[in-house]
């Protein structure tokens, strides 16, 4: 749980090499800048296409909500990086302590509430396209993204209530959970980050998508229907690249969390190990908006579209005469005639869109 230094033993840190005192703080730097610039990217983006009017898709608003909180989650870093070159020694007083340690807890969970949200949305779509297309709607989608927050809110009430300064023999404090029985409690709460963070997501997530990838070897499609299920296949496998990703780079720390339960002394190894297991869940914020442009081309080009200048979109939209939403998408991206919009698929209200594609 970072801030991480005040989970380690304090001997640990003072026995570690002075060169470490650059090359973390640099690593962690070059993520924090990629990680922001590259969220900040995707939420532009995003943005920018509802301005100009084309209709959000619900893995819009997926990816929108997981940027913003790979966004808040980034924006903690520098205060890490501040750590870390001050040995562990917290200067920005106990409210915002409280306020960057909760924030960085319930932007782990949030991230997996919502990439465990999508897997579902990705079943729905792919197991039942037609039965889920009264559900699978913008309004429900941000309405199930509102939950999720707020229900993330609540599971992190113990870091609101413990979360605060712990001073240290040299004058110094650190930020860090003083829960009331450490000896005890700390065991509690590791065990309840872990499972609700990370292993019950993973559970689900891995069983939902068995059943996706069962569903479509079984499956036989009428010609029709392929490039529906093309489509469809494009947006899961993204999907699952957002998932393995942050489980890959997540499931260090974690296991490192637990391992440290048992450790009285953590040697300077483990120290090295922890914080390079930190760095792999910064770097996940960091990844996805890479994600989506290397597996999504609608991405790419709806980014193209967001950043040509005004003008040439005024001459491009006027040589036609029609003025429909579904058209002035059409005409920003006019060589798409597959998957026009950002993660967009098939359903029946889009149908007389891909049609007029077509």
């Amino acid at each position: 749980l970072p801030p991480s230094l005040s989970r380690l033993d304090l001997a640990a840190v003072e026995r570690r090499p002075p060169y470490t005192n650059v090359i973390m703080p640099s690593l962690f730097g070059i993520i924090c800048f990629l990680g922001i610039v590259g969220n900040l990217v995707v939420i532009y983006t995003i943005i920018k296409k509802k301005k100009l009017r084309c209709k959000q898709t619900v893995p819009d608003i997926f990816i929108f909500n997981l940027s913003i909180v790979d966004l808040l989650f980034l924006l903690g870093m520098p205060f890490l990086i501040h750590q870390l070159l001050g040995n562990g020694a917290w200067y920005f007083g106990a409210p915002l302590c409280t306020i960057i340690t909760a924030l960085d807890t319930n932007s782990q969970i949030t991230s997996t509430n919502i990439l465990t949200v999508m897997t579902l949305d990705r079943y729905l779509a792919t197991v039942h396209p037609l039965k889920s297309t009264y559900v699978r709607t913008p309004s429900v989608a941000a309405l199930v993204i509102g939950l999720v927050w707020l229900l993330s809110f609540l599971t992190i009430i113990p870091v609101w209530m413990y979360a605060g300064l712990m001073p240290l023999e040299d004058g110094t404090v650190r930020c860090a959970l003083l829960l009331p029985n450490p000896e005890t409690d700390i065991y509690w709460f590791t065990i309840y980050q872990f499972m609700l963070a990370f292993a019950i997501p993973l559970l689900v997530i891995c069983m939902v998508y068995f059943k996706i990838l069962q569903h479509m070897a079984t499956t036989v499609v009428p010609l029709p229907q392929r490039s529906l299920r093309a489509r469809t296949k494009k947006v899961t496998r993204m999907a699952v690249a957002i998932c393995s990703a942050f489980f890959i780079c997540w499931a260090p720390f974690y296991i490192l969390q637990l391992v440290h339960l048992g450790i009285d002394t953590p040697s300077v190894a483990f120290f090295y190990a922890y914080n390079f297991a930190i760095s792999l869940g910064y770097a996940n914020s960091c990844l996805n908006p890479f994600l989506y442009v290397v597996l999504s081309e609608a991405f790419k080009r709806q980014f193209m579209v967001a950043i040509r200048p005004a003008k040439e979109r005024f001459q491009v939209n006027s040589n036609t005469n029609s003025t429909t939403e579904a058209s002035v998408c059409l005409k920003l991206a006019p060589e798409s005639t597959q998957q026009i919009q950002f993660l967009e698929e098939f359903s029946p209200h889009s149908m007389p869109l891909t049609v007029a594609a077509h």
